[in-house]
């Protein structure tokens, strides 16, 4: 799944053709945003694709089943809740303590590691130290890559 998406830069699905729901709910816990499963009322009936279609009662528990491996992986973007926010936005990072002129070289007096975040965060600091600032600061201004040489 990883690979097509990669290479082709596409949503990616499955055409399950296999008896039971566990190559289906592994797709979706890989990734598949489609899956295509053959359906029949009663397999007992007969037909060219009844050995490896499922009846309804299975498709329910298919759609059941992709739904809670799905949820069950998450997001990497919905973890944060509104609580959090406030904690998040008070957490320290890396602001001008002094006015700064462009071409001046960043050192430990001139920035600094205050509250609240705004600013690049405080594992940065051996990053930009020693960097030229590329534009004017003041104190109180919040750094970011954009204000240093690369």
């Amino acid at each position: 799944m990883d690979s097509l998406r990669e290479l082709f830069g596409v949503k990616v699905g499955l055409s399950d053709h296999t008896l039971g729901s566990a190559v289906s709910i592994a797709a979706a816990a890989l990734g598949a945003e489609v899956i295509e499963k053959h359906v029949t009322l009663s397999r007992s009936d007969g037909g060219v694709d009844s050995a490896f279609s499922i009846e309804p009662q299975e498709l329910e528990q298919l759609v059941s089943d992709v739904k809670d491996a799905s949820d069950a992986l998450g997001s990497a973007t919905a973890w944060r809740t509104e609580s959090e926010a406030e904690s998040i936005r008070l957490r320290p990072s890396l602001y001008f303590a002094e006015d700064v002129k462009a071409g001046e070289v960043v050192t430990g007096v001139n920035v600094r590691s205050v509250r609240p975040s705004g600013g690049l965060p405080p594992v940065d600091i051996d990053k930009i130290m020693g960097k030229r600032v590329v534009k004017d600061a003041q104190l109180g201004d919040p750094t970011s890559w954009e204000m240093f040489e690369i």
